[in-house]
């Protein structure tokens, strides 16, 4: 079942179709990609964790599901977490966790509202893919940090399905909006055999 829903998610079409599946999986979420053996998050929160940033840095974990990745962000230490995401059955879960400041709903259709400058660091862990986020909210969450913040973003191998992600990542570095500091290739999940790559930019 779970190697069923994790493939599903690929072939959504429509923010609402995606907020409607999304919010049908929820309870069943965490169970399923911890029986996948998920590391994406952790390797996201030791990549962020790598750059320096304040344990007391106020983070935004954008799109972030049932929470695991602020549980992964908590447990390497930060303190100041908030969650936004399209799905209202995702943050119920977040937010049984108790390791959010704040957890919002994202408007569904329409670009993240980030206020600039409000957030030293965004965590976007299987966020900005197929299946999930728009490339162009690479940009939009960049535009939202200070110079010297960080943006942690993973990506599966399914952006090879759609060449505008990388073409987005390498389009920020080459304009001088942000520098990559640090670029892994590891085990996504580990259960079906996948891997994932986790960059780091830093806000020029």
């Amino acid at each position: 079942m779970a190697e069923k829903k994790v493939n599903e998610v690929y072939d959504l079409k429509g923010d609402d179709v995606q907020r409607a599946y999304y919010d049908d999986w929820a309870r069943s979420y965490d169970q399923e990609l911890v029986d996948l053996d998920y590391r994406t998050p952790g390797r996201c929160a030791a990549a962020l964790s790598a750059t320096g940033l304040a344990k007391d840095a106020p983070i935004l974990d954008f799109a972030c599901g049932t929470g695991l990745s602020g549980k992964a962000l908590a447990d390497a230490g930060y303190t100041v977490i908030d969650g936004t995401d399209i799905s209202e059955g995702m943050l119920d879960e977040a937010r049984k966790l108790g390791v959010y400041r704040d957890l919002h709903v994202g408007v569904v259709g329409h670009e993240p509202d980030i206020p600039p400058d409000t957030y030293q660091a965004i965590s976007a862990v299987g966020a900005i893919s197929p299946g999930a986020a728009p490339a162009t909210y690479l940009t939009t969450c960049l535009h939202a940090l200070p110079k010297g913040g960080h943006m942690v973003v993973s990506f599966n191998e399914h952006i090879e399905d759609d060449p505008t992600y990388q073409q987005t990542l390498d389009k920020v570095i080459e304009t001088g909006m942000a520098e990559l500091i640090s670029s892994e290739y590891g085990d996504h999940l580990p259960g079906r055999g996948t891997k994932s790559w986790v960059h780091v930019l830093r806000r020029l």
